[in-house]
């Protein structure tokens, strides 16, 4: 199959973006951010919300709100930020940390479950409890090192590449949400033991590649490169 592009001059170019729209962002932080304290959020998953979540929830909804109120959540500024493809500008430090911690949300359970999945395959036994007690932190602050030297795509200190790096972003939101949704009904439905626990593993792997196929080849929403142009705006 040939893969879809995008050619930036046929892009339509907002000059402000409307009220609804920047609301409608709001909720993709609320989560990105409730979601950081990975242990709390294993918690909330295997036995139900608690006071800890919803004292968390609360911080994080008036964070949120007061960062949106002031335009410093990427989707909640008055006027998109990028404009014009490949401009090497500044990426505001707000944009940066906004989207470190989203690849934190994106990459951190998906790769701590997928471990969790290989271990009860191999062993028999489920230690998900620890995997995340233990392995969450390094990885966060892993993650959270590379988005400070500008090593993760649309946290680098400039825009420059964003037609490429918009989509490898979108693609990872598509694969990480699609294969965690399936691996969540499965792991409801499915018994443990050796099958149910090899079906599990399947399904949330072939779902990531799935996905991860159809948006490298810009078949899924956001997923299509930018080619060179005269203007575009990156939501």
């Amino acid at each position: 199959m040939i893969l879809q592009v995008e050619y930036a001059h046929q892009r339509k170019i907002r000059e402000r973006n409307k009220k609804l729209y920047r609301i409608a962002h709001m909720p993709i932080w609320i989560w990105v951010f409730f979601l950081a304290p990975g242990p709390l959020t294993f918690d909330l998953f295997a036995h139900g919300p608690g006071s800890r979540n919803g004292i968390w929830l609360l911080f994080v909804l008036f964070g949120v709100a007061i960062a949106a109120h002031f335009g410093q959540l990427p989707g909640c500024e008055p006027r998109p930020y990028i404009l014009r493809f490949s401009e090497d500008k500044p990426n505001p430090l707000y944009r940066r940390v906004c989207y470190s911690f989203a690849w934190n949300a994106l990459l951190n359970f998906a790769f701590l479950n997928f471990i969790g999945l290989i271990g009860a395959v191999f062993t028999g036994k489920w230690y998900m409890r620890q995997i995340y007690h233990y392995g969450y932190l390094p990885v966060l602050l892993v993650i959270l090192a590379l988005g400070a030297l500008g090593l993760l795509p649309r946290a680098g200190r400039s825009t420059k590449g964003e037609g490429f790096e918009r989509r490898y972003f979108y693609a990872a939101v598509w694969s990480a949400t699609a294969a965690q949704t399936a691996l969540l009904f499965v792991w409801k439905v499915l018994p443990r033991g050796p099958h149910g626990d090899l079906t599990k593993l399947s399904v949330f792997v072939l779902v990531l590649i799935a996905f991860g196929s159809a948006a490298s080849l810009g078949l899924l929403p956001r997923t299509r490169p930018i080619l060179p142009g005269e203007l575009m705006v990156a939501d």
